[in-house]
């Protein structure tokens, strides 16, 4: 594998990874906070549909981006009505919410499958910076998202473990019942965070469709937002990690395509496929793994994680 194409795989990871990225952080916030949220890929969905369409309709990318924003979290906000107010099982919801969010977009988004074209957000080489050997292809000649997404990960992680608000997410994940005897309103925060986690997925479905592959078609995230989910495992609920994750799942999204000219993937196509299903091959061993109630404890999930919290058994 010759400078070049190591280059362009990592440019590659790092655009393909982008709206992963996006979601994995956004559950990292709402699992912080101790509510689970498998409605990922819906709400990708339904932000990279709302997006282009919105954009089709107004000519303005970024009001596109701003929409879709609006209806992950919309959607996110039905879940933690759903899981915080009426203690419905976040399992059932999360799930409940993936389908609403994949009929919907198939249904609304039918008409935009024929719209070829749509504005998208800007790409923007950085001025010196692009012109770098190695470095300047890697990361500095992108569109706006994904430095939008460089920007996030330090953002989170300074958020979550050096600010008391951050100190508060982390408490009413691992004890709520501690931090709503210290007057931290559990409820209002949760619901905040998986609000915020709805928003960051609706931003990642709006990076694919208006950046990083600028079309709608029906199931265009293609498992992404599950990839989300089981990366919130492996990177044990850390922004950081979840960022790495997401920039190798980006890469090994795209090796298929920059290796299929390689004596081995000519001589058998089967090791395309192979190469495909990786992805998610690891997502469903992660999440196998991370559903023992052992393994959670010994990876660092937050301790009430999926757990309701009902303040009046408080003193139980």
């Amino acid at each position: 594998m010759d400078l070049i194409l190591i280059v362009n795989l990592l440019a590659s990871g790092i655009r393909y990874g982008t709206a992963i990225l996006f979601a994995s952080i956004g559950e990292v916030f709402a699992e912080r906070a101790g509510v689970l949220n498998l409605g990922v890929e819906g709400m990708m969905l339904m932000g990279a549909m709302t997006a282009y369409g919105t954009a089709h309709a107004t000519g303005n990318p970024w009001l596109g981006l701003l929409a879709a924003a609006g209806v992950g979290g919309l959607l996110a906000l039905l879940h933690a009505f759903v899981t915080v107010t009426l203690r419905a099982d976040q399992v059932v919801s999360g799930l409940a919410l993936t389908f609403v969010g994949t009929g919907l977009s198939a249904v609304l988004g039918a008409p935009l499958v024929e719209v070829k074209q749509a504005p998208r957000l800007p790409s923007y080489p950085i001025p010196f910076l692009a012109d770098l050997p190695i470095l300047g292809p890697i990361f500095f000649q992108h569109n706006v998202i994904i430095y939008l997404g460089f920007l996030l990960i330090p953002l989170a992680w300074f958020y979550i473990y050096r600010t008391r608000p951050g100190l508060e997410l982390r408490a009413i994940g691992e004890y709520p019942v501690a931090a709503d005897v210290q007057g931290i309103d559990v409820f209002t925060l949760r619901y905040a965070y998986v609000i915020l986690g709805g928003i960051l997925a609706g931003i990642g479905g709006a990076a694919l469709s208006l950046a990083i592959s600028p079309l709608w078609i029906e199931g265009m995230t293609a498992g992404q937002g599950w990839i989300a989910v089981g990366l919130v495992i492996f990177a044990g609920w850390d922004p950081v990690k979840a960022a790495v994750g997401s920039y190798l799942f980006g890469a090994i999204r795209r090796l298929p395509l920059d290796l299929q000219n390689l004596a081995i993937f000519l001589q058998n196509p089967a090791w395309g496929y192979f190469t495909n299903m990786l992805p998610y091959l690891f997502t469903i061993i992660v999440l196998v793994i991370g559903s023992r109630e052992a393994m959670r404890r010994r990876v660092g999930a937050p301790a009430a994680l999926g757990l309701p919290y009902v303040r009046e058994e408080r003193g139980a």
